[in-house]
């Protein structure tokens, strides 16, 4: 007798349609599983005959094929035990057979319980929108595919449950659909009102968080630059419901999903000893690297010449296209990477070139040091800014600093004015704006192009940094509530932008 049970596959951040055929035929008791299984899946039989025994049904003692459809795409992982389990009850006559509608996904535990999955998030909603209308799965998964319109959930705990369900003798209830709410309360510890003086630097801080800019923080050490850093997270814009589920996916797909959808925005700080595919992705499953687990958040590099210089260099792409593609012998995967890179680096070896301190470093050891850092890839980060050690007079100021919650007041107003202005074209920052975009939303006024033309060639600018200018510039006129950009504005992008020449001179 012959079953088919529908189930997904995951390629990338996109679920694809897997038929699980169970035959039962006459003849010597086997089970053979074909369709391009993965080591995972081959070994779910085992798991499926102990399962189907443990929760008082029969395993069928006769021959079991189990296809899965398509046989030209490879299938990885235990997410089919359950489809498997159920496809051989169904054929065995135990089960009847579900609506077409239905989508089954799940690992089996030996006393038949379900087990949470990795990547449910992604394929159930590429289920949704290829029409399927119910989804089965592990009580560990329900809450992030709960917000799925038009999805009905099904969290099954047990083989038996499922099978009661079918039969109609106990139906389990759906879980109820969930509308997404950001939590607003849940701020970073660091918050700006510990960090006394560097008023430039927070300033440029505000700023990239209100507009998503790349952002590099130079100095000598203990001028606060990973205190910054750190206190980005409280200050960052709260997510809208499409940001929060592309984050969702990928930490669904790594198994980072604590369940339900992400209510802040990730903020990644990886060591410099990791390598390149740790940074990018990749691995034998090409699983989603450091840029992608940043997307829609920050990616913290700290002590940035200190990184090997391939990972480094492997970020320039990325960096325009806020993607990154994957290519290996059986696929090409691509992830999203739309993250805002912070770094922050030393001038030095020693880390007192240009500062009150004496530097102990040879001219040719800054050069090297700073040199670490490739031209290309400078380029590519909005703003610069060169920070001074902190005087004892700012460290005992009485008057206290602003603190994050009444910037993120500010950075969230400006947000709210981009998702406006670029409602329906999947932008959520002015630093994802395409050259076309550029130069419909920051147009200049006749000043502001005379401004833009001497800062052309006084700071030498390329093309690249004439536009993340522009749109850091835009950046300032939203937190100011501008509709234009006006010289004042376009006056401070630009000196983020010039170079500081005690260290780059």
């Amino acid at each position: 007798m012959l079953s088919k049970i529908s189930s997904y596959g995951l390629l990338g951040l996109n679920g694809f349609s897997v038929v699980v055929e169970a035959d039962i035929s006459y003849g010597m008791p086997s089970c053979e599983t074909v369709g391009l299984p993965g080591a995972a899946v081959r070994e779910s039989k085992e798991r499926v005959r102990a399962a189907i025994k443990n929760s008082g049904l029969n395993y069928p003692q006769q021959r079991i094929t189990i296809n899965l459809a398509p046989a030209d795409l490879k299938k990885q992982g235990p997410i089919y035990d359950l489809a498997i389990a159920l496809g051989l009850l169904c054929a065995s006559a135990q089960a009847p057979q579900p609506d077409e509608k239905s989508v089954f996904l799940g690992e089996l535990s030996l006393d038949g319980r379900l087990r949470g999955i990795s990547g449910a998030l992604p394929m159930a909603i590429s289920a949704r929108e290829a029409g399927f209308e119910k989804l089965f799965i592990p009580p560990d998964n329900a809450a992030e595919t709960a917000y799925i319109q038009g999805l009905c959930v099904y969290p099954v705990e047990t083989l038996s449950q499922l099978v009661g369900h079918l039969k109609g003798e106990k139906p389990i209830q759906p879980h109820q659909t969930l509308k997404y709410n950001p939590d607003d309360s849940a701020l970073c510890q660091n918050d700006m009102a510990h960090i006394r003086g560097q008023l430039q630097a927070r300033r440029a801080l505000e700023i990239a968080a209100a507009g998503s800019h790349n952002l590099l923080f130079i100095g000598p050490p203990g001028s606060g630059k990973t205190m910054l850093a750190r206190a980005l997270p409280g200050i960052l814009p709260e997510l809208c419901f499409e940001e929060a589920l592309e984050i969702s996916k990928i930490q669904s797909v790594c198994g980072l999903n604590a369940g339900g959808l992400a209510t802040e925005r990730p903020f990644r700080s990886p060591h410099h000893t990791l390598s390149t595919a740790a940074l990018t992705g990749g691995g034998h499953n090409v699983m989603p690297g450091e840029i992608s687990l940043a997307h829609g958040g920050v990616l913290f590099l700290d002590e940035l010449p200190e990184f090997k210089r391939e990972a480094l260099e492997a970020l320039r792409q990325p960096l325009e296209d806020r993607q990154i593609s994957i290519a290996r012998a059986n696929a090409k995967i691509t992830y999203p990477a739309g993250f805002m890179l912070i770094a922050s680096m030393n001038p030095c070896p020693c880390g007192h070139y240009g500062s009150d301190k004496p530097c102990r470093c040879s001219p040719r050891e800054i050069r090297q040091y700073l040199s670490r850092i490739s031209g290309p890839l400078l380029d590519r980060i909005d703003m610069h800014v060169g920070m001074d050690a902190v005087t004892y007079g700012e460290l005992s100021d009485d008057k206290p600093a602003e603190c994050s919650r009444d910037v993120r007041a500010r950075v969230n107003a400006a947000r709210r004015l981009q998702r406006r202005r670029y409602e329906g074209a999947g932008i959520y920052g002015n630093a994802s704006l395409s050259g076309e975009q550029l130069e419909a939303y920051c147009a200049l006024s006749a000043p502001c192009r005379r401004l833009m033309e001497t800062a052309y060639s006084a700071f030498g600018l390329s093309p690249r940094g004439r536009a993340r200018v522009l749109k850091v510039a835009r950046t300032i006129a939203d937190l100011a509530g501008a509709a234009n950009i006006e010289e004042n504005h376009l006056a401070e992008a630009l000196q983020y932008r010039a170079p500081d020449e005690r260290y780059w001179g």
